[in-house]
């Protein structure tokens, strides 16, 4: 089988897993946002390639784990301790409560937008938190500046790059990202403020 439709089968799959989990948060009432790669996508950028990724406040993180596995959803072991983990075949979903930003909290669900996922309308992280996120994350162990660039470019527009900036001070390696997306003439042309 040509590569192409191996990857597009591994779509197809991570996209109907995604569907699954939004519908049943949203079902169950739950306060949650689609972050990662997907909310990338959902906003223009790239597709995933990785995993599929949700926010949601600590509390709700267990809770959120008993509807999914009663939903169809399996247990996946997670020894991070800033999220939990469930999958379902081969897609593994992370549920998210601590971004490089702090916890998910009810502020940074506030500024996620109702956005169409492929058929199921959820709430999406912001640009600007996703880029933030991205940037606050990257260190000397994991510092792949590409997608960053590939997110800076798809959503330039939909991004608050002073808000990125100031976020930006917070960590060497973020300013470096910054300095990168500056060069590139991606982060709004504003340099250095």
């Amino acid at each position: 089988m040509p590569r192409t439709d191996v990857l597009g089968e591994e779509f197809q799959r991570q996209r109907e897993v995604l569907k699954l989990v939004g519908a049943t948060l949203k079902a169950a009432e739950m306060p949650f946002a689609l972050a990662g790669g997907y909310a990338v996508w959902t906003r223009g950028g790239p597709e995933s390639t990785h995993d599929v990724d949700f926010v949601l406040p600590q509390d709700l993180a267990e809770k959120a784990v008993q509807v999914l596995l009663e939903n169809g959803m399996d247990a996946v072991d997670a020894p991070e301790d800033w999220l939990v983990k469930v999958g379902r075949d081969t897609v593994v979903v992370d549920l998210i409560h601590r971004l490089p930003t702090g916890p998910v909290d009810d502020e940074l669900l506030t500024r996620c937008d109702e956005l169409p996922v492929d058929s199921v309308t959820m709430p999406v992280m912001s640009a600007t938190d996703l880029i933030i996120s991205r940037m606050l994350a990257l260190s000397e162990h994991a510092c792949d500046l590409s997608r960053i660039v590939g997110c800076g470019r798809a959503l330039r527009e939909q991004i608050d790059w002073r808000l990125v900036r100031q976020e930006a001070k917070r960590s060497p390696f973020a300013q470096a990202a910054l300095g990168l997306l500056d060069a590139l003439d991606v982060a709004g042309g504003e340099g250095d403020a």
